[in-house]
């Protein structure tokens, strides 16, 4: 089964995803932190990485450059999740490679459903 890693520094929010991705089968890891999201990918190597922005010690801007830099994770799939919706922050996760750039307050059927799909098998 697929492997998510879900970088949230909001306890709630790790909760609500980690239920609903475990529910529809997949295995689940979660980092508080953009730095602790950094490591848990590398040693992890995850499917798909959910990652917050506003985050303390890295933000999700610095850990999807971190992602990116790294051979080991760069080809990984990041859904940016986050409350800035600004279309300059949107622009700049999808100019730095995100999958998808997904605004809370979110849907969590909408979220399974773009991670489905971005994990279906071309």
């Amino acid at each position: 089964m697929p492997k998510i890693l879900v970088v949230d520094d909001e306890v709630h929010i790790l909760k609500i995803i980690d239920y609903k991705l475990r529910t529809a089968g997949y295995t689940v890891i979660t980092a508080a932190d953009g730095v602790e999201g950094v490591e848990k990918a590398r040693t992890e190597r995850p499917d798909l990485i959910l990652l917050d922005v506003m985050m303390p010690r890295m933000d999700g801007f610095q850990a999807l450059e971190a992602l990116k830099q790294d051979s080991a994770t760069k080809a990984i799939p990041v859904f940016m999740l986050t409350v800035r919706g600004k279309e300059m922050d949107r622009l700049r996760g999808l100019q730095m490679g995100v999958a998808a750039y997904i605004t809370k307050p979110f849907s969590p059927n909408a979220l399974l459903a773009r991670i489905e799909e971005a994990l279906r098998p071309a």
